[in-house]
């Protein structure tokens, strides 16, 4: 392949345009994403299997890729942008009564608050919420 395909160049704008999760960011879905398109739609493209008897080893299973289908990776692209642009939140937003059940109709908003202030806790921080979690004081 002479360029790079449509598909590739979307894959690469769209994973740069992916949030980090700030939770785990030793895990990282933009690199593993990466990874995948390098190896189905990088350099050699032309290439559909993976299977190497010269690299072969008892410990790994090495399974042929699927061959390349232009129409099919676009299609996986668009949906990776429904995600960044929230097409689905907007096409079916989520009603008051969800969000505040009447059992506990803060429950969201402290999970938010929680998520939010989780990644910036200190050690000691995160020991002393789970001893929390241990201990009930009333």
């Amino acid at each position: 392949m002479a360029g790079k395909s449509v598909a590739y160049r979307h894959f690469q704008r769209v994973l740069t345009q992916w949030p980090v999760d700030i939770l785990r960011p030793q895990v990282s879905f933009q690199n593993a994403m990466r990874r995948r398109i390098d190896k189905q739609l990088g350099p050699s493209t032309t290439d559909n299997t993976s299977y190497d008897p010269a690299n072969e080893s008892k410990d790994t299973l090495v399974t042929p890729l699927k061959p390349y289908n232009e129409e099919e990776q676009l299609e996986q692209v668009n949906v990776l942008y429904s995600f960044i642009e929230n097409r689905y939140a907007k096409k079916y937003p989520l009603s008051n009564r969800l969000l505040k059940p009447l059992s506990n109709p803060e429950y969201y908003e402290n999970l938010v608050k929680e998520l939010e202030e989780a990644p910036k806790r200190s050690f000691f921080g995160r020991l002393l919420n789970s001893w929390k979690g241990f201990v009930r004081w009333s």
